[in-house]
């Protein structure tokens, strides 16, 4: 990157020509700038949260993220996320974001989207709670107990405690008949 020194020319004309929806966060958490890609598929959102775009049971998570990279302990995430779109419906995204500097100050954050589906994920159960939801996504994407609490910063025996209740309110008796379940497969029995 310190090659770009030298490089003169309208980055953010640039940007806006790209066809990967990208965005710029203020270190409030206020989306500033959407490259022409980003508001065809969440709608012209600056001025608002940047939470206002993500699913409700992602909001934690991406708070997380954005936190880290606004304190300077995170200098990369790479991350599926469940966005809503500009006509309402749910998206999964693959988010790769950055701090933003100014020097050697974090001016906000830059982010891409990538592998945007058009397919969307399937709605979450509504007597799940967010945390449910959240542990209930990450089951859909494969992840293991282990992967689930090092995502969500808990421990082994808390997410194990989330799989119980969730596999409870979803009527089913292993993980994944949950995730059957969750997508509308589950035959009844």
């Amino acid at each position: 990157m310190s090659g770009l020194h030298g490089i003169d020319g309208d980055i953010r004309a640039a940007l806006e020509g790209v066809s990967v929806p990208a965005y710029v966060i203020d270190t409030t958490g206020v989306i500033r700038w959407v490259n022409d890609a980003g508001k065809r598929l969440v709608g012209d959102v600056r001025g608002r949260q940047f939470t206002s775009v993500v699913a409700p049971e992602e909001t934690r998570r991406a708070r997380e993220h954005f936190a880290g990279k606004i304190a300077g302990t995170r200098k990369v995430t790479d991350a599926p996320v469940v966005l809503v779109g500009a006509d309402g419906d749910r998206l999964s995204v693959e988010i790769s974001s950055v701090p933003l500097l100014d020097g050697h100050r974090i001016v906000g954050v830059f982010g891409q989207l990538a592998d945007v589906d058009d397919a969307p994920p399937p709605p979450i159960p509504p007597n799940l709670t967010p945390r449910q939801a959240e542990v209930l996504h990450l089951l859909q994407r494969g992840r293991s107990t282990h992967q689930i609490a090092e995502e969500l910063h808990l421990s082994a025996e808390t997410v194990r405690n989330h799989v119980r209740y969730l596999l409870r309110a979803l009527g089913v008796n292993t993980r994944l008949e949950a995730v059957a379940a969750s997508r509308g497969e589950l035959l009844v029995r």
